[in-house]
């Protein structure tokens, strides 16, 4: 996670085949940006 003034990047990366995704929110929702960047990774993953 990076933060960038009241806001969070987090970025999240599937090892095997170098999928990245990120999501941007507020830095007081760290575990709720952590579980957006999760599901839009597993998004990614399901439609390639």
């Amino acid at each position: 996670m990076t933060r960038n003034g009241p806001y969070l990047k987090c970025s999240a990366v599937h090892v095997a085949t170098g999928l990245e995704v990120s999501a941007l929110g507020p830095a007081a929702e760290p575990k709720g940006l952590e579980r957006i960047a999760l599901a839009k990774l597993k998004r990614a993953l399901l439609s390639r």
